[in-house]
């Protein structure tokens, strides 16, 4: 009889996270422009719905614990899969790994600098720097899609500093926050990352040769076997499995398995990415923010506003502010604008799911309470919904040449009310061919929000007739931006 009554209370759960997971993109999509990604009513609908609203989901029991790290297996899965090693190698990759050793020194000053002794040990203190110096890459990556950023210079610039902002963090949190000792950690670590090198290998090889069993894969992919991706979370299980014996976080397994999926596929597998979105988006990783809204104790929150704002400020300090500069400094980024610049290094300081990762290391280990894992649990998820508003916001005042008529009025403040009538007439005119050409876009069957569209300049071209984008929605600068 208790079985069956815990049996009901997972299932009105799954239930109840369902019909968040259905409503979220409807939800996203009343506010004009849709600037909030459908992760913020996800993760705030499980806060309101969980132990600590109105009781509706409950993270608590094994089954929800382990269909939720399926989620974020999943997550980290694609994560991995969108990286592209090459570029990973490459120079702006060095550049974004030095860049994140700056964040991680800084972050580990600003730890002991700060008041946090009295309510957590050495190694939440460590755990609390690690979550500065994260970047939500599985969580960004959607929104660089959905927002068509990806291969412009912006979208590389975020792919290459996100994914080493996610992936650093997550070994760093194999090698210092196991219950092993430091050096058994690192020793284990080794032995994970040479076994991963093994299937990669074999895989790849495999792969090559053409053997029977991929030939068997290829022919049955399609059919009701659906061999490929049944091998994808065979890849995906497996190392997840065995991080957890090594007692590592099941994120560094699901990481290392689209890495290698990736490294299997290089040129892409189209027919795979939309069945395995449909498994991952479809259902597992809307539940799995839905579990980490639900663990969020909005009491403790409320009960400690400077450690939530304090803790968001200093991810802008601890990463955004050595990306900026890494990209203004690096070769490879120079190039970028100011207003680039600042949106991508906005984009870099989104932090959830490792905020999640490390906190919950943090809180098994009782190095750190659960009421301040849930305050940076909360930054993480405001983070997910400020940046996404505050690089939509940069855009479209880049957009109507706001940051071109302030300079204006700075170097000749005698003319600011010249300066800022020609700046209004400007910005009716943007307004109005923004309203006009989103029409003509609609007209094609392409619903784009505001953001989206500031993005894409070849859609301008293509309706102008023009190689640029003066006079057009975005302007000079924004054309830049792909």
């Amino acid at each position: 009889m208790e079985l069956q009554s815990a049996l009901l209370s997972d299932l009105v759960s799954l239930t109840v996270i369902a019909v968040v997971a259905f409503a979220a993109p409807f939800v996203a999509s009343l506010i004009p422009g849709r600037p909030i990604p459908e992760t913020v009513f996800l993760v705030f609908a499980g806060t309101l719905l969980g132990p600590n609203g109105v009781g509706l989901v409950h993270p608590s029991t094994e089954p929800m614990q382990l269909l939720s790290q399926l989620g974020l297996a999943f997550l980290f899965l694609m994560a991995g899969y969108e990286i592209e090693p090459r570029q990973i190698r490459g120079p702006m990759g060095r550049h974004a790994s030095l860049c994140w050793l700056v964040s991680l020194g800084l972050a580990f000053a600003l730890a002991h600098a700060l008041p946090l002794r009295e309510t957590t040990s050495d190694v939440g203190l460590l755990a609390f720097a690690i979550a500065m110096t994260t970047t939500a890459y599985g969580t960004l990556a959607p929104i660089l899609r959905d927002r068509n950023l990806v291969r412009t210079p912006v979208g590389d610039a975020v792919m290459v500093y996100g994914a080493i902002g996610e992936l650093l963090p997550v070994l760093a949190i194999a090698a210092l926050l196991s219950s092993h000792s430091t050096t058994a950690s690192v020793i284990l670590l080794v032995v994970f990352v040479l076994l991963c090198l093994d299937v990669w290998r074999r895989t790849k090889r495999a792969a090559a040769r053409g053997s029977r069993i991929v030939t068997f894969m290829r022919e049955n992919a399609e059919t009701g076997s659906q061999t490929t991706v049944r091998a994808t979370v065979l890849l995906l299980v497996f190392l997840v499995t065995v991080s957890r014996l090594f007692d590592f976080d099941a994120v560094l397994g699901a990481f290392a398995a689209g890495f290698i999926l990736r490294s299997t596929v290089p040129d892409g597998d189209h027919v795979l990415e939309v069945k395995l979105d449909a498994i991952a988006f479809g259902f597992l990783v809307p539940l799995f923010f839905v579990m980490s809204g639900a663990a969020i104790d909005l009491s403790a929150v409320a009960a400690n506003p400077a450690l939530l704002f304090g803790f968001m400020a200093l991810l802008l300090v601890v990463r955004a502010l050595p990306v900026g500069l890494s990209l203004r400094l690096s070769p490879e980024t120079r190039r970028l604008s100011a207003t680039e610049r600042l949106t991508a290094a906005l984009y870099c300081s989104m932090a959830l799911p490792i905020i999640v990762a490390v906190t919950s290391v943090a809180v098994e280990l009782d190095a750190m309470s659960q009421s301040m894992a849930s305050v940076l649990v909360c930054a993480g998820a405001l983070t997910v919904l400020l940046v996404p508003l505050a690089t939509s916001l940069v855009l479209q005042a880049q957009g109507f040449r706001l940051f071109g008529a302030l300079g204006e009025v700075a170097e000749h403040p005698a003319q600011a009310g010249t300066v800022m009538r020609e700046h209004r007439r400007q910005r009716l005119e943007y307004a109005r061919a923004f309203r006009k050409e989103r029409r003509v876009l609609h007209e094609e069957g392409m619903p784009l929000s505001s953001a989206e569209y500031l993005a894409l300049r070849e859609y301008s071209k293509h309706l102008h007739g023009r190689d640029d984008a003066r006079g057009a929605p975005g302007g000079e600068d924004a054309d830049r931006h792909n």
